[in-house]
């Protein structure tokens, strides 16, 4: 069957539809990995977004469900050069189209990806529809295209209540604001005593459970949105508990302090970004989803400094926070996908709470 992308631009592919068939109007942003697939499509960030994969073929190793970085797939479309049906890998136990067809997830396959990526990066990311509808009307598409905006995610990715992964070591507070399970599961392999909240859970209530640690986690959306979590983790910042933060986390914890966060042009996702370790000077290949970014102009020098840069654009990949054990990285170290090159920052929290329980 025919499927349709139409851009805000007026822009429209044309190619065949996978998933389900259902009509969406959603964010189109590219991720350039050339694996992973699967942990793209289960990685709660991409709520309110339709991820179009650079990669030119995509499923070919099929669906293995240990892999996935959460229960469900959460993007709203999927858009794909060529869809592999008959994946070839002795851990495969689906196909990615039934995959796609049981989680009705919609999307399109046989489009030029290259093409419609150069026009993301030269004009930007925009929002799109993905349609089956041969007798689509663009002068009523298009404004509906310009209106939509992804509002309420975090609150659509969080968890329901909270879980714990139990061990040994150090007790930590894990903020779900989409968080993915290799961040859990990071902690948890370090012997850390894991327990997951809901993104909207009191200061107060984790702060009584007397964390040696709090980690925030990786989340969808525009930081700014999250007014009310803003507020607690002002609460948390003052608490001097140790924490250490990811991407959305990262974002909220500058907003907390009195930075400011702007959207990038097309932002960064992929599995190939360099950034630079100020501290060591050390250059690490890490993951990354995100499509803010914290403006380094805004950072008031008395709380915190850069304490990474983005190899190839300088904007800023993470804060180290002066006179508190605090510090944020915008890529991901637990990567899943990606390079495993900054996993060693998790033993830097770990470090960090050791100091601070050995007081």
């Amino acid at each position: 069957m025919k499927a349709f992308l139409i851009l805000e631009d007026g822009t429209v592919f044309v190619g065949t539809s996978i998933g389900s068939q259902r009509e969406i109007i959603s964010e189109i942003v590219f991720n350039t990995s050339m694996t992973g697939y699967l942990e793209v499509l289960t990685d709660p960030s991409y709520a309110g977004q339709a991820v179009v994969m650079t990669y030119p073929l995509i499923g070919n190793y099929g669906i293995c469900h240990a892999d996935k970085e959460s229960l469900k797939p959460w993007p709203d479309g999927y858009i794909v050069r060529e869809l592999s049906r008959l994946p070839s890998n002795f851990r495969s136990e689906d196909t990615i189209q039934h995959f796609l067809e049981e989680n009705d997830i919609p999307g399109i396959a046989g489009i030029d990806t290259r093409a419609l990526t150069k026009i993301l990066r030269e004009k930007g990311t925009m929002n799109g529809m993905i349609t089956t509808n041969e007798n689509y009307d663009l002068d009523k598409v298009l404004p509906a295209l310009k209106e939509y905006k992804p509002v309420g995610v975090v609150k659509k990715v969080t968890c329901t209540e909270t879980s714990v992964l139990k061990g040994e070591g150090y007790k930590v507070a894990l903020m779900d604001f989409g968080a993915k399970n290799n961040i859990a599961k990071s902690l948890n392999e370090r012997g850390c005593d894991v327990t997951i909240y809901p993104a909207f859970t009191p200061a107060e209530e984790i702060l009584a459970s007397k964390p040696d640690g709090i980690m925030l986690s990786n989340g969808p959306g525009d930081p700014k949105e999250c007014v009310s979590i803003i507020e607690e983790l002002k609460k948390l910042y003052a608490s001097d508990v140790p924490i250490f933060a990811i991407c959305l986390g990262h974002q909220l914890m500058a907003l907390a302090t009195g930075a400011d966060t702007h959207k990038m042009k097309y932002g960064h996702r992929g599995g190939n970004h360099p950034v630079k370790d100020l501290k060591s000077g050390k250059v690490y290949i890490s993951s990354q989803n995100h499509g803010y970014v914290v403006d380094s102009e805004t950072i008031q020098p008395d709380i915190a400094e850069v304490g990474f840069v983005n190899v190839n654009d300088k904007t800023v990949e993470g804060l180290r926070y002066k006179n508190k054990d605090i510090f944020t990285v915008q890529f991901h170290p637990e990567a899943c996908p990606g390079p495993q090159d900054s996993s060693l920052l998790f033993n830097e929290f770990l470090d960090m709470m050791g100091g601070k329980k050995n007081a």
